[in-house]
């Protein structure tokens, strides 16, 4: 077995065209399967916004906005806000999950806004709240 060890990759014609081969013969370009910025969150926490944070990369809770809606930023900024952004997590408060819903909404290039609710539709805050981004950074 081989194994390469490296501080940076860089593509050969430009930064950005570093491929991978993926199963026989496919191929997809590295910095384009990467997540860009992630969170995991919880919702129920008080004090500072940034006790909130459980870990993350490239985002932070920026605005607990109420009751299951909360402003999250990105350290570096997207390219565009046509980036693809998804949620879960769940709430302790119940044992129906299945009724529990998280939408993302208003993306910018800056941040994005984290709703969750019971499925009835008020608002709750969840002990665990995740986001997760693929696109292209600034």
């Amino acid at each position: 077995m081989s194994e390469i060890k490296v501080d940076n990759l860089t593509g050969k014609t430009t930064a950005k065209t570093v491929t991978v081969t993926v199963g026989a013969s496919a191929t997809q370009s590295l910095e384009q399967g990467l997540a860009k910025a992630w969170i995991n969150f919880d919702g129920t926490a008080t004090g500072a916004v940034a006790d909130y944070d459980r870990d993350s990369f490239n985002m932070s809770v920026t605005v607990d906005n109420g009751t299951g809606d909360f402003t999250l930023g990105f350290t570096n900024n997207m390219g565009n806000a046509n980036y693809c952004a998804v949620s879960g997590g769940h709430t302790s408060a119940g044992t129906n999950f299945s009724i529990h819903h998280t939408f993302v909404t208003t993306l910018t290039t800056s941040s994005l806004q984290n709703l969750t609710n019971d499925g009835s539709g008020s608002s709750n805050n969840w002990n665990l709240s995740n986001v997760l981004v693929h696109g292209d950074l600034a």
